[in-house]
């Protein structure tokens, strides 16, 4: 029996369209949005589905929308015979991982996505942040760099090998950036498209917030293994899990970290539960003799389903 991990892509990853063609297919998945529509109060499916591109990329909206077709797509993959050993999500993605190992139901879910986007919105629209890719730089230098910069920036993704993301306020960055573009070139540096300085101190203010609604909703002991954005290791105590996912708005997120954790299980294949395929190119970089997959329509899961159903 060949044991795999399930991974969840996080912001960034949307696209307009994604989860139609499940939701078609698999009453499974219609439910979930069905499930996300209700409790919502508005027609998050829809905006899945159809659009505009402009409003799905809110990221009031798209951490909703990422959670619900992730988790649309985790429950066909389940009913059809695919499961996995271990679990992790990229940022968001960690609370589609959450509801994968049991640990948190969909409904609670979607309470605390809901609030976490609200808060990093408003975080975003208070705070003069902004985040930057920075390709084939070694992590001593690139943290020497952002010490060497007057003002708020660090290092707030550890991807996988020669691939970092910097956060923090506008001016920073840019100073941050141009001292690297120095070194590696002007092409291997990119300032990102996003609302905000998200993990970063500058999220503070949507983290002190989200402390009563985290606290408001039930944490159950994890039936799966769980690897944490925060440490990048397994956790299986409820009370730290749950400090985690609250650290998690403003550290930094240790995924090559949590990768090699899950490969150390001798887990070598990796399924990415939801839209995109970042997170399996991030797989093939870090860990080149694994094999990553990647499941957001009816072509994909045939090719999951045929691989590992019934434990295949």
């Amino acid at each position: 029996m060949t044991e795999i991990a399930f991974i969840f892509p996080g912001q960034g990853s949307q696209q307009v369209g994604m989860g139609l063609e499940l939701a078609q297919n698999y009453v499974k998945a219609k439910s979930v949005f069905d499930k996300a529509d209700t409790f919502l109060r508005r027609q998050l499916s829809q905006l899945c589905f159809e659009g505009p591109e402009a409003e799905l990329r809110q990221t009031e909206n798209t951490q909703l929308a990422i959670l619900t077709c992730s988790v649309a797509t985790l429950n066909v993959l389940t009913e059809s015979g695919v499961s996995p050993k271990v679990v992790a999500g990229h940022s968001l993605g960690e609370y589609s991982a959450l509801i994968a190992s049991g640990v948190l139901d969909f409904s609670d879910a979607l309470r605390l996505v809901s609030a976490r986007a609200q808060f990093m919105a408003e975080a975003g629209k208070k705070q003069n942040g902004t985040m930057a890719a920075i390709l084939g730089m070694e992590v001593e230098q690139l943290q020497s760099i952002c010490e060497k910069v007057q003002g708020v920036v660090r290092i707030a993704n550890y991807n996988c090998p020669g691939q970092l993301v910097i956060s923090g306020e506008i001016d920073a960055v840019n100073k941050a950036v141009a001292l690297a573009a120095d070194k590696i070139g002007a092409r291997r540096c990119r300032i990102l498209p996003v609302s905000g300085a998200f993990h970063s101190p500058l999220m503070d203010s949507a983290k002190q917030k989200f402390q009563n609604v985290i606290d408001s909703v039930p944490f159950h002991q994890p039936t799966i293994d769980i690897a944490m954005n925060v440490t990048g290791e397994l956790a299986t105590d409820t009370e730290r899990i749950k400090h985690l996912l609250f650290q998690q708005i403003t550290e930094p997120v240790q995924w090559e970290k949590t990768l090699r954790t899950i490969h150390n299980t001798g887990i070598k294949d990796f399924v990415e539960v939801g839209p995109g395929k970042v997170l399996s190119g991030l797989v093939k970089r870090t860990l080149p003799e694994s094999i990553a997959f990647n499941v957001e329509d009816v072509e994909s899961l045939s090719n999951v389903t045929d691989e590992f159903a019934n434990g295949e």
